[in-house]
């Protein structure tokens, strides 16, 4: 688990005092006011309204998918401390009685689950590939998908308010020839970077790799670093670190190869997604403009197109 600070803890006590952040009583899992939730959603129009001009095609997906999808994309292997599969009851009458009197004294019924073949989404990408796939082969232009503020899941419990164990990830994923992949990823990461301090933000671009787990994890994030294949928008929000607000990822021919995404002529087919955190972009406006929205910049709402 990750140090926090006493600054993320003070912020989170902050917003919980304003309302913003509703406790469940599990570190990571919060409810949002109507204010920090229509904050939520107008960023959200506001990252689709910018790929839709550029050609993205929309696509949603459940919060959920596939245990199969999740063990080929190589999760499993790389981040398993991260993952949650879905379980469900799997008895008789009297395995029934048992697991309710075990609940009922928040005693451990886990014996009486069993696995429904589903897993929490860690990645909103992750469903876009196999969605690619069954099209056929990509037109010569590639494809540019939209999948929107999905919810994703991540085991990382913890009291900074801006480490979440689920959140929305929007995400938006393309696929092509290598150069045409790498151009959309550079095109975007500079229209993140501008977003953000449009919005007043102190964002700076930076390499970055994924949480991979144990000494195989190491050797991953050295080698994903040394390619930059993870970038990241990092933003202060609260503590002595800024925090990555947004990731561009280059999976090379990984997911292309692995769900067999075919191109329209010989050249490989190559992919790159992009995920901006919802929650954290809006907690650093919150720390950086204040508390009440509706006393923020003119100029910072009307980029945003908050309501005001």
């Amino acid at each position: 688990m990750r140090a926090v600070s006493a600054e993320q803890v003070a912020l989170r006590d902050r917003l919980i005092d304003a309302g913003h952040l509703i406790p469940s009583g599990v570190d990571g899992v919060y409810g949002h006011s109507a204010a920090f939730e229509d904050l939520r959603e107008a960023l959200g129009t506001r990252i689709s309204a910018e790929a839709r001009t550029r050609g993205a095609t929309r696509l949603t997906f459940p919060p959920v998918l596939p245990v199969r999808q999740l063990e080929a994309t190589g999760y499993l292997a790389n981040m398993p401390h991260l993952a949650g599969t879905v379980f469900s009851f799997d008895g008789d009458d009297a395995a029934a009685a048992v697991q309710g009197t075990r609940a009922s004294a928040h005693e451990d019924w886990s014996e009486f689950q069993a696995p429904t073949g589903v897993a929490l989404m860690p990645a909103a990408c992750y469903p876009v590939y196999p969605a690619l796939a069954r099209r056929g082969p990509l037109p010569a232009a590639g494809a540019f998908i939209d999948a929107g503020g999905a919810w994703v899941f991540r085991h990382e419990p913890s009291t900074d308010p801006a480490r979440r164990q689920i959140f929305h990830q929007h995400e938006l994923v393309r696929a092509g020839t290598p150069e045409t992949v790498l151009q959309w990823r550079a095109q975007w990461a500079q229209l993140g970077l501008d977003l953000l301090t449009g919005l007043g933000l102190e964002a700076r671009l930076d390499r970055a790799n994924d949480p991979f787990f144990g000494r195989r994890g190491r050797l991953l994030a050295a080698n994903q670093r040394a390619q930059e294949l993870k970038l990241e928008l990092l933003v202060p929000i609260a503590g002595p670190e800024p925090t990555a607000c947004a990731s561009f990822n280059h999976h090379l021919d990984h997911f292309s190869s692995t769900f067999a995404i075919t191109g329209a002529g010989d050249d490989p087919v190559h992919t790159a997604c992009l995920g901006f955190g919802h929650e954290r972009i809006v907690l650093a406006l919150l720390a950086r403009h204040g508390l009440d929205p509706d006393r923020w910049p003119a100029e910072v709402q009307d980029r945003l197109g908050a309501p005001r």
